[in-house]
């Protein structure tokens, strides 16, 4: 009967496209359960695997590739929240709440979880690059937190206000440093106008969101949803005037101590420097010898996106048992945007004490791109020097 039965859908061409979506179903349903069982060691793998990719491919932040990916990925997880959310996938996916998530959840809520996890590395290393770890570390364990969040409470992401926390987020981490390498400035007002551009676009998603997704659920939850924004929003406008924020666009390229720099006729500063050894990879603060009354050179190369134009300062420090660090000298330096690997300078202080010394490379405003550390020690005899070339 069975066979009989087959034969005549078979001659009507309906048994074939029937069991092609049954192995289609099956290979489907195959592959979810493979995913599931080893859900924890394939996230791992891609955490760390996409953090170094990112380490390694991303270069400059006034880059158009590298912003266009930002922006994509932007849209695709806009995209992956108004789907999560639409009624007809929220009545399938009822289940997910009770650990049985439905097909389209399952596969919206995995491509979500990938986005954000690649918008967070992403900005983790530039962020990295820019900012001291010693000053910005509140900032950095916020973005390590999310990052490490995006893989642990994945079950949270079924919930709405997590999933527009985590996109206003990334949204305002990217207006943060786009509209500085776009409007060719930086200072307080530019980082206000960042802020007032990622509520409006958060505005113009939270619109769409309700007329596209559900509007109910967004009604019943706007007074959550304003205030997890928010609550982001307030915290990152204290930690940027804290001067917690990386300062981004700029970046510390590179930043060493020298007896003495000169420009060369190719354009390149020849430095005169004790010679650091095999091991000054894992100095933290390095020696410099002197005779006193000489001079001591703080050499730096910072980045700035092309045409953007503007000033650092190098504050020389002092250690005094006492007073703690103290201000000797307050050095302001241009810097002109668009050179890869940074614009160079250096500034210069007589007869310094014996010590320990640190040369804080900041922003007018006071935020911090890096820092030199160095301990001065006199002593009558010239040290021997080794000429290098900073191209």
């Amino acid at each position: 009967m069975l066979s009989w039965e087959l034969s005549i859908l078979h001659s009507q061409g309906i048994y074939e496209i029937t069991s092609s979506e049954m192995i289609r179903g099956s290979l489907l349903v195959n592959l979810k359960t493979t995913y599931t069982r080893f859900e924890r060691s394939i996230s791992s793998a891609s955490l760390l695997g996409g953090f170094v990719f990112d380490a390694v491919t991303l270069k400059r932040v006034d880059a158009f590739w590298e912003n266009f990916w930002i922006v994509a990925h932007l849209a695709a997880v806009a995209a992956c929240i108004i789907l999560l959310n639409r009624p007809v996938n929220r009545s399938e996916n009822r289940g997910a709440e009770t650990g049985e998530p439905g097909k389209a959840h399952f596969w919206f809520l995995n491509a979500l979880q990938f986005l954000f996890g690649g918008l967070l590395s992403t900005y983790l290393v530039f962020y990295f690059r820019s900012g001291s770890l010693r000053v910005s570390w509140p900032f950095f364990v916020i973005l390590g937190a999310a990052f490490l969040a995006n893989e642990r409470l994945k079950q949270y992401y079924a919930r709405l206000y997590f999933q527009v926390g985590f996109l206003y987020l990334s949204l305002f981490c990217f207006t943060i440093f786009i509209l500085p390498v776009l409007l060719h400035r930086i200072g307080p007002f530019i980082f206000l106008l960042s802020g007032a551009v990622s509520l409006a676009l958060m505005y113009l998603f939270l619109l769409l969101l309700r007329f596209a997704g559900d509007g109910e659920l967004v009604a019943g939850r706007r007074r959550t949803l304003h205030t997890c924004i928010g609550a982001i929003f307030l915290t990152t406008n204290v930690f940027y005037f804290l001067n917690l924020i990386p300062p981004l666009p700029l970046s510390l390229q590179d930043a060493s101590v020298h007896h003495a720099i000169a420009r060369n006729a190719e354009g390149n500063y020849a430095v005169e420097s004790e010679n650091p050894g095999l091991l000054r990879f894992f100095r933290f603060t390095e020696t410099f010898h002197g005779r006193a009354g000489a001079p001591v050179y703080a050499y730096s190369a910072v980045f700035s996106p092309t045409s953007l134009n503007t000033k650092i300062v190098h504050e020389w420090q002092f250690y005094d048992p006492k007073r703690g660090w103290t201000t000797t000298s307050r050095i302001e330096l241009p810097v002109r945007g668009g050179r890869g690997r940074g614009y160079r300078t250096f500034s210069v202080s007589a007869a310094v004490a014996a010590g320990a010394w640190r040369v804080n490379v900041e922003t007018p405003g006071g935020a911090l791109l890096g820092r030199l550390r160095f301990n001065v020690v006199l002593q009558e005899a010239e040290p021997a020097l080794i000429t290098q070339i900073k191209n």
